[in-house]
């Protein structure tokens, strides 16, 4: 009798084990939702890290003017009057022709 009870205790504990790593809500589960944390943080951090330069820059804006007038001569290309702009352009490189066709 005391077998049969060893025994079952002893099925009962491993279908326990099976559950605890695999089974839902399982150790598995568990390291796989703190990979999922850890790496929202990491994006956390970068977006974070952007917000606040896009913040820096927006105080920036609003207090400076050298970063308007900078920022309209570069994506607006605005001068100030009596000023020459002057801008070089490249020529592009010459098409290339491939060695067979000499």
């Amino acid at each position: 009798m005391l077998r049969y009870v060893a025994l079952l205790l002893l099925i009962l504990l491993i279908a326990l084990e099976v559950k605890l790593w695999v089974g839902q809500g399982g150790m598995a589960e568990v390291w796989r939702l703190e990979k999922s944390v850890a790496d929202q943080k990491h994006e956390n951090e970068a977006l974070k890290a952007r917000n606040d330069a896009l913040a820096a820059e927006v105080a920036n804006l609003k207090d400076g003017d050298e970063a308007i007038e900078e920022r309209a001569r570069s994506e607006l290309g605005l001068v100030k009057p009596g000023e020459q702009f002057y801008q070089v352009v490249e020529p592009p490189d010459p098409v290339r022709k491939p060695d067979g066709d000499r």
